[in-house]
């Protein structure tokens, strides 16, 4: 018997309770279809996308260099090889014109995900967004997906650890809650406080937020299982992943000109029957 596969509106609701079922949700980001079929393969509930990965992918820096035209028919390929949910990393939505970016995000979910990371930095200067804007664009956000029936799943990330160098740990740690409590009451569903590292804060973030939090692990983070203690409902790794796989292809790559053995390559490959479509 043939299996239906999920609508994005099933799939949207699949992804909200992902993050409300007491687990630790956790994502290796890809950046193509092959990664996405891979973690559908080893058991994954859901995927998510690194805006950075897919822009070095394609010969792009990070911060919006990549045009939105190359990366809707990426995100609209993943989408539709996987059955589990897609969660996107549109960064700040490609425009700040409320104009553009309300057609922006009408294009952006036609590509069939579920979900999205949606950045409060402004990517040209580093600086923060006002809140009121932000809280606006998620307010427009919210409206866009209920006109299509998708109950869009909305990451909302908060850059004042990534962007905030002139504050304090406290200044930061308050400046995040009150942006994420505005962010909540803007229609928000996950709350991602990027670079957040010490564990006092992520603790007192967790406590503080109404929403479930996000932690990107990267370098000075906790732990996995610290962070799962903490009450964190979802991790993400970013471009790290990508970076990983990167350091391990260029490890191979010189060792291959230092000796040209082709064995270390050769026997220590996947089967690639997880291509489905």
């Amino acid at each position: 018997m043939t299996s239906m596969k999920n609508t994005q509106a099933e799939k949207a609701d699949l992804l909200r309770a992902l993050h409300n079922n007491g687990k630790i949700l956790i994502f290796p980001n890809i950046w193509d279809p092959a990664g996405a079929l891979l973690l559908e393969n080893t058991g994954y509930p859901a995927v998510a996308t690194a805006s950075a990965a897919i822009a070095f992918a394609h010969g792009y820096q990070d911060g919006e260099v990549i045009p939105l035209e190359t990366v809707l028919p990426i995100l609209t390929r993943i989408a539709d090889v996987v059955d589990i949910p897609v969660t996107a990393d549109i960064e700040t939505g490609y425009s700040l014109d409320i104009v553009d970016f309300q057609a922006n995000m009408k294009r952006l979910i036609s590509t069939g995900i579920a979900g999205i990371n949606i950045e409060d930095s402004n990517p040209k200067t580093g600086e923060l967004l006002p809140v009121e804007m932000q809280v606006e664009r998620l307010v427009l956000i919210r409206k866009v997906a209920d006109e299509v029936n998708v109950p869009l799943f909305i990451n909302a990330r908060i850059d004042v650890y990534l962007k905030g160098s002139g504050l304090s740990a406290d200044e930061k740690l308050n400046e995040t809650i009150i942006r994420g409590k505005a962010y909540a009451q803007a229609g928000a569903d996950c709350l991602f406080p990027a670079l957040a590292k010490e564990e006092s804060a992520i603790k007192s973030l967790v406590d503080s937020l109404p929403l479930p939090v996000n932690i990107l692990v990267t370098t000075g983070v906790p732990e996995i299982g610290i962070l799962r203690k903490l009450g964190v409902a979802r991790i993400s790794f970013g471009p790290n992943f990508m970076k990983a796989n990167l350091l391990a292809m260029k490890i191979l790559m010189e060792d291959l000109i230092e000796n040209p053995v082709h064995q270390p390559i050769t026997r220590n490959v996947i089967a690639m029957d997880f291509l489905k479509k």
